[in-house]
């Protein structure tokens, strides 16, 4: 089957090149090049954009900091000024709710409420006061989270979701008020798994919000409540309006007007519905599209209104974000002009929009839309551009057959540099990256780790298997019970495909992965004999020992994804690359952080072990500072390198010389 473009926006088109620009390029091996893009430059770029909000005409967001240890720090920039850090450093804004946090701040009228990463603790900063401001404490320490904050003024409270430490049993989720007096918390709504999205209408008498049970997950089965608030500002009984079992609930919003929206996967593809009067709910608009995102993480917005009647919002088509507007009552989706690919975190004030976007050439950085033009403008850029427009290997957007007659997606980068060529009889050496979750897709947006490697004459092909989310629900629940088959089928039959084709060498393909991705390489290694190496960062080997020893967010989520345990046991066991380290025979690094609850050391200490065993060459590169996911400056940059490296040596390819 032929490599299938699905996006001009991504299509790298070919170029033509004269023969005296082509003379000037240094002959050298694939995976020999010299590069522009340093790993201590990838790690230093490897800025991360989250948490976004709008007071005013003040915006604020958080940015990571790799080389401050990966502290979370909160950005303002008011109108017409500069950028100013909010909260100063030690202070991390980060919350461990669900262990992956977000919805870390809220803030209204100049005044910010957070969450402090090494004690999780409530604080308070009131911007009106004269700088430097100062951090006060609002909560007591105890052993209590919390995340999604939002703002009460009715009566001066934070409304959010808490999570509670139980000795010997799972933390309990519950909806929380925090007093901006006392710091006193009280429940508001419990007896639920999980909680997300408190949201509070435009007149402070009603909260919608979304809770879940185990052992679904928020994408599989939410509910979507309603309740009013009463005069103590304790909630009445809450009353069901949306979700049930197979139906998933994202983002309950209020429009200005007072009318509850929300986005339901009812269709097959999650589309926005608002609630009519009577309680029924209408679709906004119809379309084979998706307006939500895995709840991994909490905060996340897809839209957000403009005016009464006007939705700025992003959605996923086939992969690919797109920026539109929405008018409610016609249900008229007008996609606005960009070349934007990656969309998200959209909020929006009198006059603009404003979100996370990037594009194949451009790393993420925020943005505006203006509401009268309908202009996207630059915002704000964490890190200017640290690779050359034409070193960026562009993506080529490709689908093929896999198994079961089925079709799967990815996104293809060819070796590009301006100073380095092979010769043409070579093919390049090919990475497959699996990306976690397994419910997460690919990203459109530059990255610079995927540049690290094309720069250096590797081919990369970033995977959407079945499972990611983008091409409907149907799409992503054929992964269901087939964690470990299918996701892995589609790995090895795209890079086979390219291999067939002659755009890499078929004899040294390796794969990668982190987390989630990171059983899928392990598997692929394992049950399969098409690659040559892989590398797992912080991967599951043993799917028992994460059935029993992961934190409580995920601590079902493999009965849907593999079967329900102890009794699929048998099925567990054989899925397990632990269980077939005898079947591996190539060389896999692994990288692990040792403060990961998500997946403990154990999983790759015990693997390493089993291949060592065997006298296989298993490097083991431990990170005693990490959690789940690397973000210190120099534990990126020392990852890279050693993987790099790692391949280099496996297949046979001489470092240049500087």
């Amino acid at each position: 089957m032929l490599v299938l473009p699905r996006s001009a926006a991504v299509q790298r088109l070919p170029l033509l090149a004269s023969l005296e620009i082509v003379s000037k390029k240094s002959k050298a091996r694939f995976g020999a090049w010299t590069s522009p893009l340093s790993a201590e430059a990838v790690a230093e770029g490897s800025v991360r954009l989250g948490g976004l909000a709008l007071d005013g005409d003040d915006v604020y967001w958080l940015e990571s900091r790799p080389a401050e240890q990966g502290r979370l720090a909160l950005l303002r920039k008011q109108e017409h000024g500069t950028v100013e850090e909010v909260v100063p450093a030690p202070f991390s804004v980060r919350t461990r709710v669900h262990e992956y946090g977000g919805g870390a701040f809220a803030v209204e009228r100049g005044e910010v409420i957070f969450a402090n990463d090494s004690d999780q603790r409530l604080y308070r900063v009131d911007t009106a006061r004269e700088v430097p401001w100062q951090a006060e404490v609002l909560t007591p320490q105890q052993d209590l989270r919390f995340a999604d904050l939002q703002i009460d003024r009715r009566f001066g409270r934070v409304v959010c979701v808490a999570e509670r430490k139980r000795a010997g049993a799972e933390p309990e989720n519950f909806l929380a008020s925090v007093s901006l007096g006392s710091g006193e918390v009280s429940v508001l709504a419990s007896g639920a798994d999980f909680y997300a999205f408190p949201r509070i209408d435009p007149a402070g008498t009603r909260l919608a919000f979304l809770t879940w049970n185990h052992p679904a997950m928020p994408w599989d089965a939410c509910e979507l409540y309603l309740a009013d608030i009463l005069a103590d500002g304790s909630l009445a009984p809450a009353t069901k309006v949306a979700g049930g079992a197979g139906e998933s609930i994202f983002e309950p919003a209020w429009s200005p007007a007072g009318v509850l929206h929300f986005v339901s996967d009812r269709s097959g593809f999650s589309n926005l519905y608002r609630m009519d009067k009577g309680g029924a709910s209408t679709c906004v608009c119809a379309a084979e599209a998706e307006f939500a995102t895995p709840l991994w993480v909490f905060g996340l917005s897809t839209y957000a209104w403009l005016d009464d009647d006007t939705i700025a919002c992003v959605y996923q088509e086939s992969g690919f974000w797109h920026l539109a507007t929405l008018v409610g009552k016609t249900g008229r989706l007008d996609n606005v002009a960009t070349d934007l690919t990656e969309l998200g975190m959209v909020f929006t004030s009198a006059s603009r929009a404003l979100f996370v976007g990037g594009s194949a050439a451009r790393s993420p950085a925020l943005y505006s839309l203006s509401v009268q033009s309908h202009e996207v403008n630059l915002f704000h850029r964490p890190s200017p551009d640290l690779v050359a427009g034409d070193a960026v290997s562009l993506p080529k957007a490709i689908s093929f057959p896999t198994s079961g007659g089925a079709t799967s997606h990815g996104l293809l980068y060819l070796p590009q540099s301006p100073d380095c060529q092979a010769s043409d009889d070579e093919r390049p050496p090919l990475l497959v990256i699996c990306h976690g979750g397994p419910t997460g897709s690919t990203s459109t947006a530059l990255s610079l780790n995927i540049q690290f490697w094309t720069t250096r004459g590797f081919a990369v092909l970033d995977v959407n298997y079945r499972g990611s989310t983008g091409y409907g629900r149907a799409y992503r629940k054929a992964l269901d019970g087939q964690w470990g088959v299918v996701d892995v089928e589609d790995c090895v039959a795209g890079a086979r495909m390219l291999a067939a084709q002659s755009l890499v060498d078929g004899k040294r393909m390796a794969i990668r992965g982190s987390s989630a991705g990171g059983f899928t390489v392990l598997c692929a290694l394992a049950f399969h004999d098409v690659f040559a190496a892989g590398a797992s960062y912080y991967g599951v080997s043993d799917l028992e020992a994460l059935a029993r020893d992961t934190h409580k967010f995920e601590s079902r989520y493999l009965d849907s994804l593999v079967g329900p345990y102890p009794e699929r046991r048998d099925v567990y066991r054989a899925r397990s690359p632990i269980h077939a380290a005898d079947r591996l025979s190539c060389p896999v690094i692994f990288f692990q952080g040792l403060q990961d609850r998500v997946v403990p050391p154990a999983q790759a200490e015990n693997m390493v072990a089993a291949l060592r065993s065997r006298d296989l060459v298993a490097p083991l590169v431990l990170f005693p500072d990490e959690q789940h996911g690397f973000r210190r400056k120099e534990n990126i940059s020392r990852a890279l390198v050693a993987e790099l490296a790692f391949y280099r040596e496996v297949f046979g390819i001489a470092a240049p010389k500087d």
